[in-house]
């Protein structure tokens, strides 16, 4: 007598399947946020190098005296359209004055940025999950020097232009998440002194185009971009501490 041979069994049953979706689920959980924190981590670490992109590009910029809107042969910081060569550099005017450069004229070449960090929109560049934005400084009132924006879409074409005198001694760049908590944590900054500096605390509020740092944010004394940047522990004038990164 012979039994009859078994077959194989084809597909999986139900309880099978809902263990193995729940054992994808269950991976997936565990992955995603160290996904996720890499690629914030990333992010950051790009946006650092940056804003020291940007600080070489205005020490060139005034190593090669690219811009002297007054001619008192002191060069200038630029904007970031004008370093990247998109938009042409401000030039002297009437009367020892700054004026806008003339388009096909005016623009630096070779430039001192990389063309991406030139394409400014509503006076901003995003790059890698960040924000970027560049003050110049307006003239000295009170005491204090305040600042001046570029134009939406990058340079300058018409006043109130940058004071000739400040530009020469004066700058700051910031860089903030475009989501944050997605790609990014923290705000940083840096100024003429090349040193970087990032908001201690992950709780900042600092995101989006219209959620960005005023130029006065990192600095010791409220709208005065001749003071000094805060650090070791020092508030800001935003009430953040804002911490040197090496």
């Amino acid at each position: 007598m012979h039994s009859t041979p078994r077959t194989a069994r084809a597909g999986f049953t139900i309880i099978e399947i809902l263990i193995v979706v729940a054992i994808i689920a269950i991976i997936a959980a565990m992955a995603i946020p160290k996904l996720q924190s890499a690629r914030v981590a990333a992010d950051e670490s790009a946006a650092i190098g940056t804003l020291r992109s940007i600080y070489a590009a205005q020490i060139q910029i005034q190593a090669s005296r690219l811009i002297d809107t007054n001619g008192d042969g002191m060069p200038e910081y630029g904007y970031l359209g004008e370093m990247s060569g998109g938009i042409p550099a401000r030039v002297t005017g009437a009367g020892s004055a700054p004026a806008a450069g003339a388009i096909g004229v005016d623009e630096l070449n070779p430039s001192v940025l990389v063309s991406g960090l030139g394409s400014v929109q509503q006076g901003v560049v995003t790059r890698s999950g960040y924000i970027f934005q560049i003050y110049l400084p307006g003239p000295t009132l009170a005491g204090a020097v305040g600042a001046i924006t570029e134009d939406l879409t990058g340079g300058k074409t018409a006043a109130p232009f940058p004071d000739s005198n400040n530009c020469s001694i004066y700058w700051c760049a910031y860089a903030w998440p475009i989501q944050k908590g997605k790609s990014g944590n923290h705000a940083f900054f840096v100024n003429q002194d090349g040193q970087v500096l990032k908001t201690r605390s992950t709780a900042t509020s600092y995101s989006a185009l219209t959620g960005g740092p005023a130029f006065d944010a990192a600095y010791t004394a409220p709208g005065d971009m001749s003071s000094t940047a805060a650090t070791n522990g020092v508030l800001a004038a935003d009430g953040n501490q804002w911490d040197l990164i090496p």
